[in-house]
């Protein structure tokens, strides 16, 4: 199992300690590129892929994702055939 595989199985559990880093991780090895809107984004943060797949979230002050920003990775990866 390659480490892509066991971060994207980690990502399916819906741990309760899972990171930014780690779904920005995820993200870009699959093709995310994260955007951010300057200095005036503040901590909006915005992935978008090759097929124009959109994931805004704003980013965690304690690193920690939320369960439904979680849930939004998921989804999107999904409906993109990513999972």
């Amino acid at each position: 199992m390659s480490r892509l595989e066991k971060e994207i199985e980690r990502l399916k559990s819906e741990p309760k300690d899972y990171t930014y880093y780690e779904a920005k991780s995820i993200l870009n090895s699959l093709g995310f590129i994260e955007y951010t809107k300057g200095k005036t984004s503040g901590s909006r943060i915005r992935f978008i892929n090759g097929q124009n797949k959109k994931i805004d979230m704003h980013k965690p002050h304690d690193n920690i994702l939320k369960a439904y920003q979680i849930n939004e990775i998921l989804r999107v990866l999904k409906e993109g055939g990513l999972l």
